[in-house]
């Protein structure tokens, strides 16, 4: 999946409904507001609630980091 993929616009975290983040190395999805990240196999994005990873907050400030500082400011 890249970045330009019409699909992000549309695809939205299964838990709160809302934007996902596609992560630098194309591998996940990853939801800022409940630091959650979902994988991306094989191309298809697997956004069940159980698929879903919690992460700790040193992995979620690494994570921003890595996409940007407009990440930290969604809604």
């Amino acid at each position: 999946m890249s970045p330009d993929d019409p699909l992000l616009r549309i695809l939205a975290c299964p838990l709160d409904k809302g934007p996902l983040l596609l992560l630098p190395d194309g591998a996940a999805l990853y939801n800022p507001r409940l630091h959650r990240r979902y994988p991306i196999v094989d191309g298809i994005p697997q956004l069940l609630p159980s698929s879903g990873e919690q992460l700790p907050e040193d992995e979620h400030e690494r994570l921003l980091d890595q996409v940007g500082e407009d990440a930290g400011r969604m809604p």
